[in-house]
């Protein structure tokens, strides 16, 4: 079965680059452009894996992944973080949360998507 991943993303060229890549390599792609879609669509879609920014409208990546944390349907999905925004204290906030991974914009498309194969195991094609 192939694997469902959600990026949410406010910027359409991160989520555009992103779902082109992520598809070539065989998954299926969902988006979403802001945190309420971003808790509706995995609540919905039950992705694999969520790549997420941290700043978005309406609220923050790390809010989304605290109400994802604390449901059952959503608490076991991987969360890869993006952000522009990257320090320190960012970075260690995330993972001592959980987070699977993070990555600083621009990130390295290919590292990226080694890291989800790492998670999700190796392509799915169709």
């Amino acid at each position: 079965m192939t694997k469902k991943i959600l990026v949410a993303d406010d910027e359409p060229e991160i989520v555009q680059a992103l779902q082109i890549r992520l598809k070539e390599a065989g998954y299926d792609v969902i988006v979403a452009f802001d945190v309420l879609q971003a808790i509706n669509k995995a609540h919905k879609e039950k992705p694999d894996l969520i790549i997420l920014d941290i700043r978005m409208p309406a609220g923050s990546g790390i809010g989304v992944y605290e109400k994802l944390k604390m449901s059952s349907e959503t608490t076991t999905i991987p969360v890869i973080f993006i952000t522009a925004y990257a320090n320190d204290e960012i970075v260690k906030k995330v993972l001592e949360m959980g987070a699977a991974g993070f990555f600083a914009k621009p990130f390295d498309i290919d590292k990226l998507l080694i890291k989800v194969k790492t998670l999700l195991g190796p392509e799915n094609r169709h």
